[in-house]
């Protein structure tokens, strides 16, 4: 067989026919074999947008690692997966129905409201499959999941009826994060997902004063004057000081270290904390004075004195910290707001206001009453809603909690089973965010998600709750076929209460439906009905094997997959999860597309193709948890060090195997020396590459194969096109072999490109149904590899120099010294071919009359502590040059030093600019030097150069003969006239003729 005409690179194109092949040819499903199998879990994405970078970035990783794992004989299943619920659907759907709040939901009707949200959830899904089909993305659409399939939302509230079960659920007033614009709480980890969530916001702070029973006036600072009208205590640090000091207003009480900012100069007495606490105050306005313990100083460890007064005002409402201490005092939490933020009829003055808008009117009416100290503007960071961007609020609700605490020692141990990568964030980011967890708040006062399974009582004389696990319980207590666990098809679930004899109580739903982050969080164990069905392949296949999304996920869905799983099996859910940084626009802000910060994901697919992209993410600082500016520039390098360069070398052996008219064969038993060198670096990118990948180090791989692309095109191929153009067959069978081992390599990392260069090479049905490469198939010689190495190096030194002698590359120069431990000896000819040199001379580092001196550096903090102060007479000694070598043994100002004390370096001497350091010791000498002689072959050279140039425009083969005419002045006609010879053998000319002209040119004729 002959291999294709290879053409110029047009990656989108062949692309193209991958993909059509792949559709045609159903490669992805005849992928999916082996065994054992490897679990991956596919997080599912919200389905109410378009994918954007981000789901770009963590589509390439799920499709490289399967990829990778089905080459080394797994199994790999992939389901795409669709997050249907919650708050994002919903705000879709009052942007399509035009509302604004609840009310106007609840008006329309939850089963339209509804109706609305489901129909809006999947209309992106084909988009989607698109989307992820273009970058080369294997996964199963036809095999999906839905979290708002029965299915799905049976396994749901079959957790939460477990959890209530083990006493791990339960119902409770609790201050949280909460959405005034969507009317329901967050959970605190919601916070904390994205940085964008804290927004600087501006509001104003103001000090208030109370009047004590005992006379003074006790100073109090809040950046929220709104829940100042819920006051109910103050606080104070019980080991913190204060002091009493004089103003014009009377004594007043502050922390001692907040004086100085008040003012408060003339200090009467000092006091601790704790000798405040007790003491009772009259109240900031009436609205509550009658309340129970209220009005009192009391101890709480929130307390600081980095700004405002040392005393904290407390609205048990409205604050987590304000709860706890007083519920400690039996202080109780009264509201004043209502589901909208707005103050209710308990604060007649401030009825109907937002509570942001009453901060103004609050703020007059201290003043007016003269407990108003001071006011100013304060800038903080402010949570915001993740989905609405509305500034939160914090506020009592009563809500449904998973008590994480409870298991939350645990969760720290099964985290010591999970592989992090990075592996700092095991103890780190996700480590401490474990360590600190809060219970879990798991109710949402909303309308479209899986409902809280939990029917009560509508008459608290005869009190019964009953929780439901499934959809046969359902129908067996209800009498019912259910077929739908949506409101308000579930809400309409009722049934008398059997615990009242009199027959009027109703057991009525409540009608919270369950956080968004609950349906992720069962993920694992819900995209299999479990345990409905597939009990046996899930405790066989559980935890899974491998998960991937972004750092903020620390917060989101690896934490929630772990609370569940350590509640209900006591396991992690996971075995390895890789978390990747975040993805920014060209600008080095989050992208946006108002700011037009980013290409357009389609132009680059068309431009440069999808491998380009998935090239420029998989090789970047983001896989190891920094985050990326995404600039085409950056996408482009990649097609340039890796792409480009891969897609020559199989254009280049195509060509050659053609000209040949050799079928060429996998052999690995070459005796040539640069094919030895490639197999045995070939069989370290191997063993290099399944290493990082078995640890989910893709962007060190990526690296790998970058460097040792750059070996085959522009060391070996470079150093070996004289054979090539001769037709050898070792070199032909070594080409071949090295390029079908790492389009195998390189086939997780670059799936299109690799499996059209593995096709055309082998003609064979796909790179993705073979095997990971096997190291023993490959020759394992390191000491040619580090001899070659070295000799690499010697090349790129000497050609710098060049480059800083202004020598071109193809003019020939006299001599090239080497002076290095390593045994070159058999490498001194591809030296100077590849430097250009007529003669390379090794010789020893430490050679006498050597054109370079050696300096000695002390290593201050190992010597140290053997030489004590005796180490400054090294260092000086070491900086005057009085110091010896000898043997191998370093003596600086008579003092010996051991290994590992000092560095010693050699150094170009000053006045020779053509010597350079080698990496690791060593040097080079460039003799720059051009004589006539040499300088006619370097313009021999670059004829040749001219008439190669000529071949390629007129699109000529290897082996095509030709006719020469070389137009040049009299230098160049001598210089052929001295070379015709080499000119004619370098571009297969049969004739060379001359004639004279004021500049070269060339012309052919065949």
């Amino acid at each position: 067989m002959s291999y294709p005409r290879v053409g110029a690179a047009d990656f989108p194109g062949v692309e193209g026919e991958v993909l059509a092949y792949w559709a045609a040819d159903d490669t992805f499903r005849a992928s999916v074999a082996g065994e054992p199998e490897f679990v991956f879990y596919d997080g599912p994405p919200f389905a109410n947008g378009l994918p954007h970078y981000g789901h770009l970035l963590t589509g390439y990783v799920k499709d490289l690692v399967p990829r990778y794992r089905t080459m080394r004989g797994a199994r790999v299943e992939r389901r795409f997966g669709w997050d249907t619920h919650g708050l994002p659907a919903e705000l879709e759907a009052q942007r399509v129905l035009g509302l604004k709040t609840k009310a106007e939901i609840l008006e329309l009707g939850i089963e339209k409201f509804n109706a609305v949200c489901r129909e809006r959830v999947l209309r992106y899904a084909d988009e989607w499959r698109a989307y992820v089909t273009r970058q080369a993305r294997w996964v199963d659409f036809d095999n999906d999941y839905k979290t708002l399939n029965p299915e799905y939302m049976e396994s749901v509230i079959w957790a939460f009826k477990t959890l209530y079960d083990k006493g791990l659920v339960y119902e409770g007033l609790r201050v949280l994060p909460y959405c005034w614009n969507d009317e329901t709480p967050l959970s605190n980890h919601e916070l904390r997902m994205d940085d964008d969530v804290y927004q600087p916001r501006q509001d104003p702070s103001v000090t208030v004063a109370v009047e004590l029973e005992t006379g003074e006036r006790l100073l109090a600072w809040t950046t929220t004057p709104w829940t100042l009208p819920s006051n109910l205590a103050m606080a104070v640090g019980p080991e913190l000081d204060y002091v009493v000091a004089a103003t014009p207003a009377g004594p007043a009480i502050l922390a001692a270290a907040r004086a100085q900012a008040y003012g408060c100069t003339e200090i009467l007495r000092s006091l601790k904390g704790a000798e405040l606490i007790g003491k009772r105050y009259t109240p900031l306005f009436d609205f509550f004075a009658d309340t129970p313990n209220a009005f009192q100083i009391i101890a709480a460890d929130h307390v600081t004195t980095d700004d405002g007064t040392g005393v904290v005002h407390l609205a048990p409402a409205y604050g987590e910290e304000d709860q706890l201490a007083c519920a400690a005092a039996g202080i109780p939490t009264i509201l004043t707001v209502d589901d909208g933020a707005r103050f209710t009829a308990v604060v007649p003055p401030y009825q109907g206001l937002h509570v942001f808008e009453a901060n103004r009117p609050i703020i007059r009416d201290l003043e007016a009453s003269g407990a108003l100290v001071r006011e100013d503007s304060y800038v903080h960071s402010y949570p915001h809603c993740w989905r609405c961007r509305n500034p939160l609020i914090y506020k009592a609700v009563s809500s449904w909690f998973v008590e994480v605490t409870a298991i939350r020692d645990r969760m720290v141990e099964l985290n010591e089973e999970i592989t992090w990568t990075p592996e700092h964030i095991k103890h780190g980011q996700f480590g401490k965010w474990l360590s600190n967890a809060r219970d879990w708040s798991i109710s949402r006062n909303r309308f479209w998600g899986s409902p809280i399974p939990v029917w009560r009582s509508d008459d608290p004389a005869y009190p019964r709750i009953d929780v439901y696990g499934s959809i046969a319980d359902l129908e067996r207590d209800f009498g019912v076929e259910v077929t739908d666990l949506h409101r308000p098809y579930v809400d309409r679930l009722t049934r008398p209460n059997p615990d009242d004899p009199t027959g009027r109580s109703t057991m009525r739903r409540v009608p919270d439906v369950l956080d968004v982050w609950f349906d992720s969080g069962s993920m694992s164990f819900a995209q299999v009905h479990y345990p409905f069905e597939n009990t046996d392949w899930f405790d066989s296949h559980f935890p899974g094997d491998f998960i991937v999304e972004y750092i903020g996920q620390t917060r989101g869905w690896f934490y929630t997959l772990h609370v569940l799983s350590t509640a209900l099996f006591d396991r992690p859910a996971f075995k390895s999860c890789l978390s990747h940084g975040i993805v920014l626009g060209s600008d080095g802000q989050k992208m946006a597309k108002s700011l037009r910060n980013y290409p357009d994901v389609s132009e680059v697919f068309d431009r440069d193709g999808a491998d380009a992209m998935r090239w420029f993410l998989m090789s970047s600082p983001i896989l190891r948890g920094g985050n990326l500016i995404v600039t085409e520039a950056g996408i482009r390098e990649g097609v340039r060090q890796v792409l480009i360069p891969l897609w020559n070398a199989w254009s280049f052996f195509a060509l050659s195997a053609n000209a040949a008219g050799r079928q060429a064969r996998r052999d690995t038993r070459s005796p040539d020396l640069l094919d030895r060198y490639l197999l045995a670096r070939l069989r370290l990118l191997v063993a290099d590459v399944q290493e990082k990948l078995d640890r989910y180090d893709i962007a060190s791989a990526c690296d790998a194969v970058t460097a040792y692309v750059d070996v085959l095109t522009n060391w070996y191929i470079r150093r070996s096109r004289g054979r090539f153009g001769q037709g050898d067959p070792a070199a032909i069978d070594t080409l071949y072999t090295a390029l079908e081992t790492l389009c195998r390599v390189v086939a997780p990392l670059l799936p299109l490109i690799s499996e059209h260069i593995w096709r055309g090479l082998t003609g064979e049905r796909s790179v993705h149904l073979t095997d990971w490469p096997t190291v023993d198939d490959l020759p394992d010689d390191a000491e040619l590899v580090a001899r070659m190495e070295q000799t690499r190096a010697v090349c790129s030194v000497a050609s710098s120099l060049r480059k800083a002698a202004g020598v071109r590359a193809r003019q020939p120069l006299l001599k090239l010294t080497v002076a290095t431990s390593a045994d070159l000896r058999e490498l001194t000819g591809l030296i100077a071919a590849e430097v250009n040199v007529r003669e390379v001379v090794l010789t020893s580092v430490d050679a006498a009359g050597a054109p370079v001196s050696q300096r000695l550096t002390i290593n201050a903090r190992a010597a140290g502590p053997r030489l004590g102060k005796a180490v400054q007479a090294a260092i000086k000694a070491s900086k005057t040059g009085a110091w010896s070598l000898s043997d191998g043994v370093v003596v600086a100002g008579g003092i010996e030093l051991a290994e590992g004390e000092y560095t010693l370096e050699a150094t170009p001497a000053a006045d020779r600019a053509s010597s350079g350091l080698l990496p690791g010791g060593g040097f080079v000498v460039l003799d720059t030097t051009v004589t006539p002689e040499l300088a006619a072959e370097g313009t021999a050279r670059d004829v040749v150069r001219a008439i190669q140039q000529a071949r390629r425009d007129a699109g000529l083969e290897v082996a095509d003969r030709v006719r020469v005419t070389i137009q040049g002045d009299a230098a160049v006609l001598a210089a052929v006239s001295a070379h015709r010879e080499l000119i004619g053998r370098e571009t297969s000319a049969d004739d060379i003729s001359t004639r004279e002209g004021p500049e070269l040119r060339v012309q052919l004729t065949s």
